[in-house]
């Protein structure tokens, strides 16, 4: 379908009716009714996603189903997550953290107290001595943020804040750490080194709404070789948040062990992660940095191959607005690129198992590079052209009805 001309800009704009399996329209008003009266059971919509793009979509998900499956990189190398990697060889947990408040109850009011205390972050003027005197003080309990939480979860979080206090290296910087990331490391090294314990146990605690794994469980960094020939290593380098934007097109992004000897490894999921991709009712590759948050999820030997195992429909959602990851890149280059890094698994897999649509609001001035249905449909996939924006959320998609889209599809 090729992109509409004009649309007049309305408070909630209307459904558009557009071909995809059969005739929709678009959102499905009667079936996200039916959705938010039984979100538990919900479809299992399966994202692969980074930690920040998709939190504000994931509040909105939950009231429509239960049963979301979030696929996140832990390959994150600035800030916080910088130094725990460092000190524990550990994968980085701050995106999955993210996700996991995102996708909680957000009518229990125990859980804005959980909210509260793993958002907060030491301060980063104070000396190391008085930060690790703060944190010792939240593991006795004696601070605000741990008092107003309720037990069990109070117990459990003072456990975890003594268990980091005693894995944590003498040398080991406080300095901006994120308290949650703290909790959940701390869980990570007392559990066999094993994130799925620890996210199990939190999700239980505070009702999360769906199911959130990293794409890995090993400690590996993003690496990016650009058309110049410079190759930079470190996801934060990438992202153009932590360091200046990149100043030449990013020519393939691989996995490393090593942030100073940058040679591409493929390491394979794990059976439960290509068992939750071959079960999704949907696979969508949503809004977030191109290649750290969207292709580092699809590097892993066995994502492709799961991917085309599985029948169900798959989407690509594009960003719209600014993405330094994605110099010189149109929506039907970002199309290709998903497609190579899918087929790393086996060259044979054909497009058309690894992505049906593009899920596009052409009224949206924000896509950079710009949009280009006839390329996209000479992809083999399908545009899927209808409202996702509103006069305040230009020029990015809003939240609510990009769930209402993605509901009514499935």
């Amino acid at each position: 379908m090729a992109p509409r001309s004009l649309r007049k800009k309305s408070k909630e704009p209307p459904p558009k009716r557009v071909e995809v399996a059969k005739s929709v329209l678009l959102p499905d008003r009667t079936k996200l009714a039916r959705l938010e009266r039984a979100p538990d059971l919900g479809p299992k919509i399966l994202f692969f996603s980074g930690g920040t793009a998709l939190r504000e979509t994931s509040k909105k998900l939950i009231r429509y189903t239960h049963n979301s499956t979030h696929i996140i990189t832990p390959f994150d190398s600035g800030g916080s997550s910088a130094k725990l990697r460092e000190a524990f060889n550990m994968p980085a947990i701050g995106d999955v953290r993210n996700r996991l408040m995102a996708l909680s109850d957000q009518d229990n009011p125990g859980n804005q107290a959980v909210f509260e205390l793993f958002a907060h972050r030491l301060p980063t003027k104070e000396d190391n001595s008085r930060l690790k005197t703060r944190l010792e003080n939240m593991a006795k309990g004696n601070n605000r943020l741990v008092r107003a939480i309720g037990d069990p979860m109070r117990k459990i979080i003072r456990t975890y804040l003594y268990g980091f206090l005693q894995h944590m290296p003498d040398d080991f910087n406080l300095s901006g750490a994120s308290i949650g990331n703290l909790v959940l490391t701390a869980g990570y090294l007392e559990n066999r080194r094993h994130f799925d314990p620890v996210i199990y146990l939190f999700s239980k605690l505070v009702n999360v709404r769906g199911l959130v794994r990293p794409v890995i469980n090993q400690h590996m960094h993003l690496a990016g070789e650009l058309e110049d020939g410079r190759v930079i290593v470190g996801q934060h380098l990438l992202t153009g948040k932590a360091a200046e934007p990149i100043d030449s097109p990013i020519k393939r992004v691989y996995l490393t062990n090593s942030l100073t000897k940058p040679e591409k490894v493929r390491p394979p999921i794990r059976a439960k992660v290509r068992d939750l991709i071959e079960q999704a009712e949907m696979i969508c590759y949503p809004i977030g940095s191109f290649y750290s948050s969207i292709i580092a999820n699809l590097l892993p030997k066995g994502v492709g191959a799961a991917v085309a195992a599985n029948p169900s429909p798959k989407l690509f959602i594009p960003n719209t607005g600014e993405d330094p990851e994605a110099l010189g890149m149109t929506v039907a280059d970002q199309v290709r690129r998903l497609l190579e890094t899918l087929r790393e698994d086996d060259p044979r897999l054909r497009g058309q198992d690894l992505l049906h649509y593009v899920l596009i609001d052409s009224t949206n001035p924000g896509y950079q590079g710009g949009l280009d249905a006839e390329s996209l449909e000479k992809l083999g996939v399908r545009v899927i052209d209808c409202p996702m924006t509103n006069k305040k959320s230009t020029p990015h998609l809003d939240p609510g009805l990009l769930v209402q889209v993605l509901l009514s599809l499935t």
